[in-house]
């Protein structure tokens, strides 16, 4: 299983911005994180000094996000709707989509129960609940 440190994911991230911005080819996970990156232009002084990104602490202390953190979590929500996992996921985040007239908001909305699931298993100590997640995403579809 893939299991990229603190600095890959950073790393990978400013990589994607550099080569977007010089416009050299992107593979296809290259290609999905340069979309989430273009959602996100706020991120972009983040990601233009890879040694910087990489040093830096993201405490979240005056309210700062951890903009590798937010990219990420687009990136995984993306993956688990492309395999429909865990099951109901793609589904869920559609019906999200299609409520809020955004799949980027969808995500946001999404990242929360996602963040929800993993902070209650971590705290319990126990795998996380993918159907707790989907069914989280799933009352935001219908409010």
């Amino acid at each position: 299983m893939f299991n990229p440190s603190q600095e890959d994911v950073r790393r990978f991230f400013c990589g994607v911005h550099e080569k977007a911005r010089q416009g050299q080819v992107l593979d296809t996970l290259e290609t999905l994180a340069h979309e989430w990156l273009k959602e996100h232009p706020e991120y972009d002084a983040d990601l233009a000094d890879a040694e910087a990104a990489v040093a830096r602490v993201y405490d979240g202390s005056a309210g700062a996000t951890n903009p590798f953190l937010h990219l990420s979590m687009h990136l995984s929500i993306s993956e688990q709707c492309s395999i429909d996992q865990p099951r109901g996921i793609r589904q869920a985040v559609e019906l999200l989509a299609v409520r809020r007239n955004s799949l980027h908001e969808a995500h946001h909305e999404a990242m929360e129960c996602l963040g929800q699931m993993l902070w209650e298993s971590q705290r319990a100590g126990r795998p996380p609940d993918g159907d707790a997640y989907v069914e989280c995403v799933q009352r935001r579809a219908t409010r």
